[in-house]
C-alpha cells in the first residue's frame, strides 16, 4: 500500500524515451548558434536530446531521461519556439499569434490508448490542458509509428505532454515497433541539383 502511496506523491518518476519530428528549420533553431542553445537545454532539463544525422527535410529528435526532465525539455523547446514566432511577427502585419506546433512519434498500437473510447481520452486531455492535439490517421513511411501533433500555448503543450506520458505508461506498446526515420535527400537528387549551381550565381549577379 505504501509503494502504491509514494508512487502517487512522487508521480511519474520513470526515465522515457520520446521521439519529435521536426523540420531542418526547427532543428536549426533547437540546436542555436554552436550546438549553445541544445547544450543549455540539456544541461537546465538533465534530459538527454539528440537529433538525426542526415541532409533530410525532416529530422527525428529524441528526449531521454526522467519524466521531470523530459517536461522540463518540453517546456524549454516549446518556449524557444514561440520566441521565434513572436521574432517572425515582429516584421509582419499579422496580429493574432499562432499557436507552438510540436509533432511526437509514437508507436501507432498505443494511439488507440490516447484517443481513448469513442474518442473520450484525447477529447479530455484536449479539455484538461486547452491544448489542441491531434492524432494522425495513417502510419508514418515504412514504419509502424504515427505522428502526433499538439499545439497551442507553451505551458499547455508542456501539460499535454504530461497527460501523453502517463497514457502511454499505462499502455505498452503491442508488438514489434518499426521507427519512422526521414527520408535522405539521396545522392541522385543532388547530382541533380549540381549543373544549376552555376547558372544560379550568374543569375544572381546580373539581378
Amino acid at each position: 500500500m505504501s509503494d502504491q502511496e509514494e508512487t502517487s506523491s512522487e508521480g511519474l518518476n520513470v526515465t522515457l524515451t520520446l521521439r519529435l519530428l521536426m523540420h531542418g528549420k526547427e532543428v536549426g533553431s533547437i540546436i542555436g548558434k554552436k550546438g549553445e542553445t541544445v547544450k543549455s537545454m540539456r544541461e537546465e532539463s538533465g534530459a538527454r536530446i539528440n537529433i538525426s544525422e542526415g541532409s533530410c527535410p525532416e529530422r527525428i529528435v529524441t528526449i531521454t531521461g526522467p519524466t521531470e526532465g523530459i517536461f522540463k525539455a518540453f517546456s524549454l523547446i516549446a518556449h524557444k519556439f514561440e520566441e521565434d514566432v513572436t521574432a517572425a511577427m515582429a516584421n509582419s502585419p499579422v496580429t493574432s499569434k499562432p499557436p507552438v506546433t510540436l509533432r511526437l512519434v509514437f508507436p501507432g498500437s498505443q494511439c488507440g490508448s490516447l484517443i481513448g473510447k469513442g474518442g473520450s481520452k484525447i477529447k479530455e486531455i484536449r479539455e484538461t490542458t486547452g491544448a489542441q492535439v491531434q492524432v494522425a490517421g495513417d502510419m508514418l513511411p515504412d514504419s509502424t509509428e504515427r505522428a502526433v501533433t499538439i499545439s497551442g500555448t507553451p505551458q499547455a503543450i508542456t501539460q499535454c505532454v504530461r497527460h501523453i506520458c502517463a497514457v502511454m505508461l499505462e499502455s505498452p506498446p503491442k508488438g514489434a515497433t518499426i521507427p519512422y526515420r526521414p527520408k535522405s535527400l539521396g545522392a541522385g537528387a543532388h547530382a541533380m541539383m549540381a549543373p544549376q549551381h552555376p547558372a544560379q550565381v550568374s543569375h544572381v549577379g546580373v539581378a
